[in-house]
């Protein structure tokens, strides 16, 4: 399905249903609105692990502006702002108030984007494996050295270093083939990775030197945040360490996050440990209690 916004056609897709039979009456189902990682991915890798959760909430899935099935757009309009004010004008255009926001990795620093400019807006937010400073920050530069060495030992410290200094299209192609093996212990399932429509063009965009992602720092305004935040880290996950979702934790008003950390998992978590991700998830959106 399709919707437009302003100058951006976007694509959407919903699993389960919003009213569900109880007795007497139909119980409407929270909304929980899933942004993708990348950047230039797509909502399929989401899928189908995230589904049983739509015995709880109603999935919505968002190919972001110039990703996947949505249009491409106007360039200039690739950035953090755009992305989370997208958000908030597909809950507008087809009626949803105060959804659930799940963002993993890039989609995760759209989902505080989102929340730090509307924070009355969400009724939740999930983040997992992402991070609220970019890839040029010099912490999170030593947490990402460090996790890749453990992982994959010296030459994956130098091809992470590479991409990050370099940040052309040669080292990004030594990087994805000496580290993208190293993000997750599961390997990926070939079939799930060729229904992945990818636009190659957003990485180098948002990640070339002095990009959005290397350069943007959200931390100063996680304290903006209102909505209750369940954070999830994989222990073993090297572009954004837990060390990453730590940070985003501390920096948020004192009670509001709770941060689950998964050993043995890498990036994302759901590749890794698909049924405790959505246990974890399961638990949170269904508390009517706010975390502390």
């Amino acid at each position: 399905m399709f919707i437009q916004l302003e100058d951006a056609r976007i694509f959407f897709d919903v699993e389960g249903t919003g009213l569900s039979p109880q007795g007497p009456v139909m119980r409407e189902k929270p909304v929980m609105l899933c942004l993708h990682g990348g950047p230039g991915l797509d909502h399929t890798s989401f899928r189908p692990e995230l589904a049983p959760l739509a015995a709880q909430v109603q999935l919505i899935y968002l190919d972001q502006r110039g990703h996947g099935r949505s249009s491409r757009g106007d360039v200039s309009h690739w950035s953090l702002a755009q992305w989370a004010e997208d958000v908030r004008s597909f809950c507008d255009a087809l009626g949803i108030e105060h959804p659930i926001v799940l963002g993993t990795s890039f989609g995760g620093y759209v989902a505080m984007a989102y929340a730090i400019r509307y924070p009355s807006h969400p009724a939740k937010l999930v983040l997992a494996s992402t991070s609220a400073r970019g890839t040029a920050n010099a912490e999170r530069r030593a947490n990402m050295l460090h996790a890749f060495e453990k992982r994959g030992g010296p030459i994956a410290r130098e091809a992470l270093r590479r991409a990050l200094d370099e940040r052309d299209e040669a080292a990004y192609a030594d990087f994805a083939a000496i580290c993208g093996p190293l993000y997750n212990r599961r390997q990926p399932d070939p079939a799930a990775m060729l229904r992945i429509l990818r636009n190659p063009d957003i990485l180098p965009f948002f990640e070339g030197p002095g990009g959005e992602g290397a350069t943007f720092d959200l931390v100063a305004e996680l304290t903006a945040i209102r909505a209750p935040t369940l954070i999830l880290a994989g222990e073993d996950d090297p572009i954004t360490p837990p060390e990453e979702q730590e940070r985003i934790a501390s920096a948020m008003a004192p009670g509001l996050a709770r941060l689950v950390r998964f050993s043995g998992c890498g990036h994302g978590v759901l590749r890794d440990d698909a049924e405790g991700m959505r246990a974890a998830i399961a638990k949170f959106v269904t508390s009517a209690e706010e975390v502390g």
